[in-house]
């Protein structure tokens, strides 16, 4: 028996390099104990093999004419989308690139052009792909970045924003919000669906909150709304590029100017009245009517100012903006010219039935008589220097341009944009307001609505609180009767069951009488926050309201900040909310009752309110329904800047020569009796009812037509000269009224409480919530969302 060989002993390796026992775990993380704080879910370990290796491509020079077919079939066929010649070239030598010789045999062509069609139209490019634009060049970078072996392998654009809307965010949330859906109730695959047609499941039954109309309800402030440019050249709306600011250049000045006339120029030549028919054998005579501009049957024609001069004594109609000249002299101005502006002669059209102000873009219809005298030796005969052209314009007829139904511009066709989308005109796949556009989400959104605003309840009536709004105006918190009139109102809608809420109440300022913010009256901002907590103490008694609804606040021009320095006068528009060191303990009432209801019934009440902007716009259903609120004092500011016109006289008619102004309710509104509600309204002696007589009646809607047609033609919030009514220059798309909304609210205390809808676009006044000159009477609207139609209500408290 032999030993062990002390050389083997020697040559045995280490304990330190011997094989481990046991194979290492394949996971090299530790395992967890108290000293390291593993997570519960262990981040996998990089795989460099799970990334598959970039395939090589073998690019090719691929000709235009040779991908035309492809591309036609795939853009206009199927997307209704037309190629330049620019755009056809760089999507050749883009595929030609990075798909290589398998772009006809494996279909990556037809992919990628599927691919840049949607993405365009995801960013409301238009009907014309332009290959020199920026968001086609955007698509094509963001789309090489994806693409592996000629294969798209993830749809990262189709996840993007609007660029109309917020550029290049990558923000999930806002995206789907843009399509009009609740961000919180969608997955990541449902908001990288194409356009989110295929995520809008509005026929499924699963989610219990989307039965209510309340989750389809977004407030838009006037700060957050699209800033969209019309681009004459593409006859399209662009985003604008340049970011915003409360003291911009002088240059957005003009470009205020430029745009609000490009949005009215192109919108009459789309008017029938303005379009010269192809089979016309020869012109009509120059005959002119009395009647206005839409009425006659020859088509009119619009003359730039800088073509009159070399034409005296010939007749023409102009589009412009009068202004007051240096001189104190009334012109006209366009984007070629100024033009002194003679009115003495003219005839407004409709007569005494519109506004005509300094500020106003106006259609006229005269001559043009040269100025004899060409020294040019007094101020203003500048003979065509600096813009200026010599001689003045004799104006005949002065009329406001007609406004355009929102079905038209949106492209729609039935009655009421209920039926389908057409397949050409109109701007339906531009997001104004960034809830989606009409084309890509209207439809589903209007079957949605009919499934949840029209469901009937048990006794096979159609539920009535679910589809009305309460429009309350000039809630002066400073004064004891507001108060008193806000319970009376407030406990006519808290009586009735909770299924029957209204879905929203509309708050309108001022809040208070008198711009306690920079010492009007009594008070300072101590005050003014007592004032809203007693808002809150009265808000705290009706629990249920507050559970059940959406409550929005909408500032006038005494409340915080802006009267601080304004001290009531008009101050510059769009104006931001009531800051919340003001408003904190209405908010906590919210909270506290949510919380209640959450403790009683075990589910969780949403009811909030919201401090919004200027004005700013509510919508419902996405584009479907879209309500314009704005608080303003309208009716005096065009009592003080109107012209005046020696030729106009004193009508017994109403005004409405063309026959589309539609006054919903009579003027007299109805007293709350009719609610069945309270014992005492009903009561009422209905004297109050019956007091004014058929010519206060007449007059009260005539003033009502008259301030609505002002602003619809205008189709802006703010027709006055900048010295009168002040406006941020960068935010001026926020009052353009374009499309036209579905209704629309003015509180305006110094015009008649009103409901009248014209050219499809239901208009609203609220008026004062306490009715002027009748104590006791509290007065608001009430707006119903299925039939859009308001009518003015009235209760004694």
């Amino acid at each position: 028996m032999t030993g062990p060989n002390p050389l083997e002993k020697k040559l045995r390796p280490a304990s330190i390099f011997k094989a481990p026992a046991t194979p290492a775990p394949s996971n090299p993380i530790p395992s967890s104990s108290p000293a390291f704080g593993t997570p519960a879910h262990p981040i996998r370990p990089f795989n460099a093999a799970a990334i598959p290796p970039k395939a090589s491509i073998l690019a090719i020079i691929l000709p235009p004419p040779t991908l035309r077919p492809l591309a036609f079939r795939t853009f206009t066929k199927k997307h209704s989308l037309t190629l330049t010649s620019s755009a056809l070239q760089v999507l050749a030598t883009f595929i030609g690139r990075h798909c290589g010789t398998g772009w006809r045999e494996e279909g990556l062509a037809e992919r990628v052009l599927e691919e840049v069609a949607k993405s365009w139209k995801n960013r409301s490019g238009g009907v014309i792909v332009d290959g020199e634009s920026n968001e086609l060049k955007d698509i094509l970078r963001n789309l090489e970045g994806i693409m592996i072996g000629g294969r798209i392998v993830a749809s990262r654009e189709l996840s993007r924003q609007n660029s109309l809307v917020l550029g290049s965010s990558q923000n999930g949330e806002v995206s789907q919000t843009r399509l009009g859906l609740r961000p919180h109730l969608l997955t990541r695959e449902d908001s990288q669906s194409s356009l989110g047609m295929s995520s809008l499941d509005v026929d499924g039954e699963d989610e219990d909150g989307l039965k209510d109309p309340r989750k389809w309800l977004k407030v838009i402030d006037a700060f957050e709304q699209p800033r969209l440019v019309y681009n004459v050249g593409k006859k399209h709306f662009d985003r604008d590029p340049s970011k915003p600011s409360l003291l911009p250049q002088a240059s957005h000045k003009t470009q205020v100017f430029r745009n609000r006339y490009n949005l009215i120029h192109q919108r009459l030549l789309r008017n029938e009245s303005f379009q010269t028919s192809a089979l016309e054998i020869s012109k009509t005579s120059s005959k002119r009517s009395s009647s206005n501009f839409g009425a006659t049957q020859q088509s009119y024609k619009l003359t730039p100012i800088a073509n009159l001069l070399g034409r005296n004594r010939t007749n023409h109609m102009l589009l412009g903006l009068l202004t007051i000249a240096p001189t104190g002299t009334l012109a006209i101005n366009d984007l070629t010219g100024s033009i002194a502006l003679d009115l003495t002669h003219a005839k407004p059209i409709p007569e005494d039935g519109a506004w005509f102000a300094p500020g106003m873009i106006v259609l006229v219809d005269g001559t043009y008589e040269e100025d004899d005298n060409n020294s040019g030796t007094s101020l203003g005969s500048s003979g065509g220097i600096g813009g200026t052209i010599g001689g003045k314009f004799i104006g005949f007829f002065i009329g406001g341009p007609p406004c355009e139904r929102r079905q038209v511009t949106l492209g729609l066709s039935g009655t009421n944009g209920e039926g389908d989308v057409t397949a050409g005109g109109g701007f339906g796949w531009v997001d104004f307001l960034g809830v989606g556009s009409e084309r890509a989400v209207g439809s589903k959104m209007r079957k949605l609505e009919e499934r949840l605003m029209k469901q009937p309840v048990a006794d096979d009536e159609p539920r009535a609180g679910s589809g009305r709004m309460v429009i309350i105006g000039e809630v002066n918190l400073d004064q004891p009767q507001t108060l008193q009139a806000l319970k009376k109102l407030l406990g006519i809608y808290a009586a009735k069951p909770e299924e029957d809420t209204p879905i929203t109440f509309i708050l309108m300022g001022n809040f208070v009488s008198q711009a306690v913010m920079a010492r009007g009256g009594s008070g300072g901002s101590i005050e003014y926050k007592e004032y809203f907590d007693g808002l809150a103490s009265t808000l705290s008694d009706y629990p249920t309201l507050l559970q059940s609804a959406t409550f929005v606040f909408v500032p006038g021009d005494n409340d915080a900040w802006a009267s601080s320095f304004s001290a009531g006068a008009a101050t510059a528009l769009p104006r931001k909310g009531i800051p919340e060191m003001f408003t904190s303990r209405i908010k906590r009432a919210f909270t506290t009752a949510n919380a209640e209801a959450e403790k009683e019934r075990g589910r969780k009440a949403d009811g909030e309110a919201i401090w919004t902007t200027n004005p700013s716009r509510l919508c419902l259903f996405g584009p479907t329904h879209e309500i314009l609120l704005f608080r303003d004092d309208m009716t005096g500011r065009l009592r003080r800047t109107a012209i005046n016109f020696s030729s106009s006289k004193p009508s017994d008619e109403d005004g409405d020569e063309d026959g589309r102004m539609v006054d919903t309710p009579p003027p007299a509104p109805e007293v709350s009796g009719d609610m069945d509600v309270d014992p005492d309204t009903q009561t009422t002696d209905p004297q109050p009812a019956e007091k004014p007589t058929k010519d206060s009646v007449s007059s009260d809607l005539h003033a009502a037509r008259k301030l609505v047609k002002t602003i619809l033609d205008q189709g802006y919030l703010s027709p006055f000269g900048m010295a009168i009514r002040p406006v941020l220059w960068d935010y001026t798309s926020a009052l353009q009224i374009y499309p036209l909304p579905t209704a629309m609210v003015i509180a305006d205390t110094e015009a008649p409480a009103f409901s009248v809808t014209y050219e499809g676009c239901h208009v609203m006044n609220p008026g004062s919530v306490i009715a002027p000159g009748r104590r006791g009477v509290a007065k608001w609207v009430e707006y119903d969302v299925r039939s859009r139609v308001g009518k003015v209500k009235e209760a004694l408290f």
